[in-house]
C-alpha cells in the first residue's frame, strides 16, 4: 500500500489543501498521513472566514511522535503545499529528512504555491525563495503553476519554446520530475488549457476544453494526484493522464452542480474511473 505524508492547510468547509487531497487518496487506497499547517473555517476567498495558522513546532511534534512509534520508513512520500511562511517550509524540510532517515527512497512532490495569473504573488516575504533555494532542491516532483514556474525559473513562458528553456532552468535546480499546469501558451487553443510533464529528457503535453468556471483547490487535487500515480508507475505522461482525467472529470461535475467548491463527494468515482480520458502527446 502506498502511503503518503501530507504537510498542508486544511478548511473545514470547502476542498483546499489537505481537504482536497486526503479523501482522493485514500479513495485511490492510498494511506495518508494529514499534517496540518493551518486550519481556516474555508478558503480566505469567502467573506467571514476565521481560523488560525499553526507553528512549526507542532510539525515537528507530530513527526518525532511518527518516529517514536518507528513507523516512518513506511512513508512512500511527502507532499507539501501552501507553506504560508519560511519557519513552516523548514519544518517540512524536516520532516522530509525524517522520512528519508527511515526510507531513503522516498519521494518529495513540492507545489510550490507562490502566487497566480492575475494576482501575483500572494504568500509571505522569503517564501518564493525558500521554496527556490531550499525547498526545490530536496524535491523530486515540482508542479508549479504558469505563474511560479516563470517566477522559479525568472523565464518568460509564452510560448512552447520559452517554456522548454523555463523548464530546464527548474530541473537543474534538482527536481526528476516536473509538472507545470494552466498553461495557456500561444500554440493554445481559445478553447482549451495545457499542462505540460517533463522527466528531463523528455516532454509531453496534455490538452483539456477550457470550461466555464473556476474552483480553488483544483491545483491541490492534481498535485496530490500526480504524486500518487507517478508513485505507482515511475511515469510522467501516464501520471499526467490519469490525474489530469480525474481532475477534469471533477471539474465538470462541479460545473454542473453550480457549486463553488469542488464536488470531491459526488464525483468521487473519477479518482478511479474517470469518465474521460486524456492522453498527453510527446513533444
Amino acid at each position: 500500500m502506498t502511503t503518503i505524508l501530507s504537510i498542508q492547510s486544511h478548511v473545514v468547509f470547502g476542498h483546499v489543501g489537505n481537504s482536497a487531497a486526503v479523501f482522493p487518496l485514500q479513495r485511490l487506497g492510498c494511506e495518508v498521513w494529514p499534517i496540518e499547517t493551518v486550519q481556516f473555517s474555508s478558503h480566505a476567498g469567502y467573506k467571514g472566514w476565521r481560523g488560525r495558522a499553526f507553528d512549526a513546532a507542532m510539525i515537528d511534534e507530530c513527526v518525532a511522535g511518527l518516529a517514536a512509534i518507528d513507523v516512518l520508513s513506511r512513508c512512500d512520500g511527502v507532499l507539501s503545499g501552501y507553506l504560508g511562511k519560511m519557519e513552516i517550509g523548514e519544518a517540512a524540510l524536516r520532516a522530509l529528512q525524517a522520512v528519508r532517515g527511515g526510507n531513503p527512497n522516498a519521494v518529495y512532490a513540492c507545489d510550490p504555491v507562490i502566487g497566480d495569473e492575475g494576482r501575483g504573488v500572494y504568500v509571505a516575504a522569503g517564501v518564493g525563495e525558500f521554496l527556490r533555494e531550499r525547498a526545490i532542491p530536496a524535491a523530486t516532483i515540482l508542479t508549479p503553476n504558469v505563474f511560479e514556474l516563470e517566477w522559479l525559473s525568472g523565464l518568460t513562458a509564452r510560448d512552447l519554446v520559452q517554456t522548454r528553456a523555463a523548464l530546464a532552468a527548474l530541473h537543474a535546480l534538482g527536481p526528476k520530475v516536473v509538472l507545470v499546469t494552466s498553461l495557456r501558451l500561444e500554440e493554445t487553443p481559445a478553447d482549451a488549457l495545457d499542462m505540460l510533464a517533463s522527466d528531463g529528457g523528455n516532454i509531453w503535453r496534455l490538452r483539456t476544453p477550457r470550461l466555464p468556471i473556476s474552483v480553488n483547490g483544483a491545483g491541490d487535487l492534481l498535485s496530490a494526484l500526480f504524486l500518487f500515480h507517478w508513485l505507482k508507475t515511475r511515469s510522467a505522461p501516464q501520471a499526467l493522464a490519469s490525474a489530469a482525467s480525474s481532475v477534469y472529470g471533477v471539474v465538470v461535475a462541479t460545473a454542473a452542480s453550480g457549486e463553488r467548491e469542488l464536488a470531491l463527494i459526488a464525483a468521487q468515482e473519477e479518482f478511479v474511473r474517470p469518465s474521460r480520458l486524456f492522453q498527453p502527446e510527446p513533444l
